[in-house]
């Protein structure tokens, strides 16, 4: 049995209990991750004749500045290893199986809270933490500032809202979830949270919100609009995208004049500086008697 099994199991036990107070449950899937192991009748949904491979340009990465260039080339190795073995389709294929096992674990778990006590008076929000680059720019995995790295699927039911079902277009964080659930549960407001409610967007399809930013690393951000995408690196580095006219970030706009001010405006948005980074968790143990990590 696969671990996601076992963590949708645990949520329909929870579910299927009864609880005195409101609760929170949460419940972390592997998949799609590495190793992307999925049941078989998973890959059979997608014969290796029907995949379809992203879209790539042969000089892709000309006009990406230095640090954009170095993110990219971070596990380079695994990209020309997967093209020179001609695993590219198989590696699509893998990635979109363990997606459908996904989908099926969450419909497990959608279903048993539908036929619960709880199925009508439940909050329920549905998010990945980073996207996944399929050898697009030459790369693969995350950590990069570009659209297949940060985009994420979120969807929230159940909360009030207008018009279900309706996508919001607006870039949002996932820094918004706290706030939301703040909002739209009814608990006392928060302070000093860099996050920004979703509520207005819940209640307005069409409601207005200020940009959403993606920083990976100190000092490297990206301001997101509905029309841009505008990159700037610790060095000062730039890239501009048309997110529209141009959804897979081929076309660097950032050295043309006329697009300066659009720029301006979407840099204003950038933190003014980076925290210091955090310890990572090769900086600590963890303690399997007592399911804590401790730092080395």
């Amino acid at each position: 049995m696969h671990g996601d099994q076992r963590a949708i199991d645990y949520g329909i036990k929870v579910l299927n209990q009864k609880h005195a107070k409101p609760f929170f449950l949460a419940i972390g899937l592997w998949h799609p991750h590495i190793p992307m192991y999925s049941p078989q009748k998973y890959w059979d949904l997608y014969p290796a004749s029907k995949i379809t491979l992203p879209p790539v340009l042969e000089n892709d990465l000309d006009d990406v500045p230095k640090v954009g260039q170095e993110l990219a080339a971070f596990r380079r190795d695994e990209h020309v290893r997967i093209l020179k073995e001609g695993k590219w389709t198989e590696a699509v294929r893998a990635y979109l199986a363990a997606i459908s096992f996904a989908d099926a674990m969450i419909g497990r778990l959608l279903t048993a809270l539908d036929r619960s006590q709880h199925g009508k008076n439940t909050v329920i929000v549905f998010w990945s933490d980073n996207g996944w680059h399929l050898g697009e720019k030459q790369h693969w995995h995350k950590s990069t500032l570009w659209q297949r790295s940060t985009h994420v699927p979120l969807i929230i039911a159940g909360a009030p809202l207008k018009s279900p079902g309706t996508p919001r277009r607006q870039p949002v964080s996932l820094l918004d979830l706290y706030p939301t659930l703040v909002d739209v549960c009814g608990l006392p407001a928060k302070t000093g949270l860099d996050g920004i409610s979703l509520g207005p967007l819940l209640r307005d399809p069409a409601a207005k919100r200020p940009p959403a930013v993606s920083t990976y690393l100190p000092g490297n951000h990206a301001t997101i609009t509905e029309k841009w995408r505008y990159i700037r690196y610790h060095d000062g580095g730039e890239e501009l995208y048309d997110r529209k006219a141009d959804p897979n970030e081929f076309r660097n706009l950032a050295s043309e004049a006329q697009h300066l001010s659009v720029k301006q405006e979407l840099a204003a948005a950038m933190p003014p500086q980076s925290a210091a980074p955090k310890p990572d968790r090769k900086e600590f143990d963890f303690d399997f008697s007592s399911y804590t990590f401790k730092r080395k």
